[in-house]
């Protein structure tokens, strides 16, 4: 195995690529992961981190959706989701560029 940080910090940032596609953030974190887990070293530990992240994202949205209806707090649930989409790849990936394992808040634990 080799060490490869650069490539963990590519792993972290593809989230961000649905802010151009609109799509693809699990997607291309879970390609990257399944490709290079076993030749990168701590890729199967941040590429799980990932994957659980994206998935607990997208159960949260589902989530929102109904609470819409009450009050708007499903609308107020998009933004945090939006933000949090978006802050924690970013500072994750200057995290893994330093050699820390990174975690994700309120991620759910799918896969281990």
């Amino acid at each position: 195995m080799r060490q490869d940080n650069q490539l963990l910090v590519i792993t972290h940032l593809s989230q961000l690529i649905t802010l151009i596609t609109g799509f693809g953030s699990l997607l291309l974190p879970l390609v990257l992961w399944l490709t290079q887990k076993e030749k990168v070293y701590q890729m199967d530990v941040h590429g799980k981190n990932i994957i659980n992240f994206q998935l607990s994202l997208i159960v949260y949205a589902i989530i929102c959706i109904p609470l819409i209806l009450l009050f708007g707090l499903g609308l107020l649930g998009f933004i945090i989701l939006g933000i949090i989409s978006v802050v924690f790849p970013i500072i994750n990936a200057i995290k893994a560029n330093n050699g820390e394992t990174p975690t994700y808040p309120l991620s759910l634990n799918f896969i281990s």
